[in-house]
C-alpha cells in the first residue's frame, strides 16, 4: 500500500504523455523524482511525490479510485473509461482527434465498427443512433477498414498520413484529444494545498 506514504502519488502515461506530463508538472514547481531507466514501479522516496509510471488505459481507474492522487492522461483514453475525475487543465500536448474512417469506395450502411475504443465508439452510436456491432480490436484497426473486416473504423488521427497510405478516408471527427491533467476528487478536498497550486501553474504555462 502507498496511501499514507508519499505528500503526493502521480500517475503518468508510458510513452511521449510521460516525457510531456512530467516537463509540465516540473515547470509548475514540483520538485519530482527521478525516474530510472528500469523496471522500477515506483520513483520517489517517502515522504515525497511518489510517480506511477502506468499504461495510458489505466491511469484513470487509479486515480479514479484514489491510488493516484492525480495524473496525466490523453483525452481519448478518459473517453474511453468513463471514469469519474476532476479534469482541471488541458496540457495542450500529444493533439489528436478520434475519427471515424472509410475506404473510399465502401459506400453502403456502416453495420461493423472496428476500434479500439468500444465504450466510446457505444456510447457515440446511441447518442446518434447509430446501429452497428462494435469489434474491440488491439492491433492496426485501419487493417480491418482495408480487408473488410468492418465496414468503418474508429481511431487516433494526428496527421492523417497513415490513413491516406492505406488507402482510407477521414469521414468524420468525433471528439479532439490532447494530455490533460486529472485529479481524485477526495484528493483535491484533502490536499488541497498542494493540488490547487499546481492547478494554477498549470493554466498560467498553457
Amino acid at each position: 500500500m502507498i496511501r499514507g506514504r508519499y505528500s503526493l502519488v502521480l500517475a503518468l502515461p508510458k510513452g511521449r504523455n510521460f516525457e510531456d506530463g512530467y516537463s509540465a508538472l516540473q515547470k509548475a514547481g514540483l520538485e519530482l523524482p527521478k525516474v530510472k531507466g528500469d523496471r522500477t514501479m515506483i520513483h520517489g522516496r517517502e515522504g515525497g511525490i511518489a510517480i506511477l509510471e502506468l499504461r495510458n488505459a489505466d491511469v484513470p481507474l487509479y486515480v479514479d479510485l484514489g491510488i493516484a492522487d492525480a495524473g496525466v492522461v490523453g483525452k481519448d483514453v478518459l473517453l474511453e473509461s468513463g471514469r469519474d475525475v476532476y479534469e482541471p487543465v488541458d496540457l495542450r500536448t500529444g493533439v489528436c482527434r478520434l475519427s471515424l474512417i472509410r475506404h473510399p469506395e465502401s459506400t453502403g450502411p456502416i453495420r461493423r465498427i472496428a476500434t479500439k475504443y468500444p465504450n466510446f465508439t457505444t456510447r457515440v452510436m446511441r447518442e446518434r443512433g447509430w446501429v452497428a456491432d462494435v469489434l474491440e480490436l488491439a492491433g492496426n484497426v485501419e487493417l480491418a477498414a482495408v480487408t473488410g473486416l468492418a465496414d468503418a473504423v474508429v481511431d487516433v488521427v494526428q496527421t492523417g498520413a497513415s490513413i491516406r497510405a492505406a488507402g482510407l478516408k477521414e469521414l468524420e471527427v468525433l471528439a479532439h484529444s490532447s494530455a490533460r491533467l486529472i485529479v481524485n476528487r477526495q484528493a483535491l478536498k484533502l490536499k488541497s494545498e498542494l493540488l490547487r497550486p499546481l492547478i494554477t501553474k498549470l493554466r498560467e504555462q498553457v
